[in-house]
């Protein structure tokens, strides 16, 4: 009565507040109630119409696969929508009258970050709140332990949700290639990172359990490799090497969605935090860690990377990696009978190619140039010349001249 009211007065101290909002914590439980039936019913409805989609997916008769899918269609969005209600009629009201969990109040405002995308980014806020109203059921049927209903869920819910990603991560590759300044780009790189880690969290263990396929008994070591920076806190480092194997990850479960020339930007965005990382730490060990890491990220980048590459934009460029190619090949032979000199020789031609790379910017790449000198000048390819000339009358120290 007091929403349709036109009058303007203090509604915090009328009678009728007073009733309403009293009404109104009575009646939440009873439409919280209302909501879980529709939503349960709307859910059995779609996953009767998801099996069947599934089942006419091979059929022959077009007209019969088009009725599947459209009543697939038609029943997912209902579903969405009993969910999307529901957290407007239930969860709204209990943060407003302050009958809410904590879980409740973080998710209605997690709702509403998501709705603020709806008029400056609308296509990934399409995509992100199906996901987000997909996990909010996903959880409610895990908490309520309905063990039945989560067998049946889960095939449609690995599926739903794959698909989603997918469109977050394709629209993240297309932003990349509009005229954005270096820090939107970063923010793209990092949201890229951060939706990838995402999936592989919450989504890619469901899916080894539930798929069998050979891609994801590819990925196993892989993912074991990542599960060791899945907890406790990680240094700058440890953030670069999650990324790394989140990236090599990528490239066989999102090849189309994140495609090469994008995968390819993020690995050198990668090395510059590396490269830059490695100039500015102090501590011998860490300095350590960061020298190790930018050579397996020299070594993933062109295995994973470059390797894979059809289209150049410079032909130059190409022609580079073929000779980086061909010495790489030649070096692996060494494996076979010498492995300390296989590493010795990969560390030599990784830290030469990358200095040829930087000092095609020698003002910005001042430091980890001078770096780089130093490591070829100890494993014995650059020799360090003294800091003297030779004149007639004899040799002379060069002395710097002050600005």
């Amino acid at each position: 009565m007091q929403e349709k009211s036109l009058r303007i007065y203090d509604s915090e101290k009328t009678f009728m507040h007073k009733v309403t909002n009293k009404l109104s914590k009575l009646l939440i439980p009873t439409k919280v109630g209302i909501n879980s039936f529709i939503i349960t019913m709307k859910r059995n409805n779609m996953l009767k119409a998801y099996e069947n989609y599934n089942a006419n997916i091979r059929n022959e008769n077009e007209e019969k696969k088009a009725i599947a899918m459209k009543k697939y269609e038609d029943t997912f969005t209902l579903y969405l929508e009993a969910i999307d209600k529901n957290i407007m009629d239930s969860v709204y009201k209990k943060v407003k009258n302050d009958t809410a969990t904590e879980f409740e109040k973080t998710a209605l405002s997690k709702y509403y970050l998501i709705t603020g995308l709806k008029d400056s980014e609308f296509a990934e806020y399409k995509y992100r709140k199906q996901k987000y109203l997909l996990e909010l059921d996903y959880d409610n049927i895990r908490f309520n332990e309905k063990n039945k209903v989560l067998e049946k869920y889960k095939s449609f819910y690995c599926s739903k949700m794959e698909t989603l990603y997918k469109g977050i991560i394709k629209h993240y590759s297309v932003k990349l290639t509009e005229n954005l300044t270096s820090a939107e780009k970063a923010e793209i790189y990092d949201k890229i990172f951060s939706t990838l880690d995402e999936y592989i969290t919450n989504i890619f263990p469901l899916k080894i359990v539930n798929n069998d396929s050979k891609i994801y008994k590819e990925l196993s070591d892989e993912y074991e490799q990542y599960e060791k920076y899945s907890i406790g806190k990680l240094d700058q480092a440890e953030v670069i090497e999650k990324n790394m194997i989140l990236l090599g990850i990528s490239r066989k479960l999102f090849t189309h969605s994140l495609p090469l020339v994008v995968a390819e930007q993020c690995y050198i965005k990668l090395l510059k935090d590396t490269r830059a990382l490695l100039v500015d730490t102090r501590i011998v060990k860490k300095k350590e860690k960061a020298y190790e890491l930018l050579l397996n990220l020299i070594d993933e980048f062109n295995l994973k990377v470059l390797s894979t590459k059809v289209y150049w934009d410079k032909p130059e460029s190409r022609k580079e990696y073929k000779e980086f190619w061909k010495k790489y090949t030649e070096i692996a032979e060494l494996k076979k009978s010498d492995e300390n000199e296989f590493e010795k020789q990969k560390e030599i031609l990784f830290i030469a190619s990358d200095l040829k790379q930087v000092s095609k910017n020698e003002n910005k790449y001042c430091k980890i140039i001078s770096l780089y000198k130093d490591k070829l000048v100890e494993l014995g390819v650059m020799k360090k010349m003294p800091n003297k000339c030779v004149s007639r009358e004899g040799t002379f120290k060069k002395k710097k001249i002050a600005a």
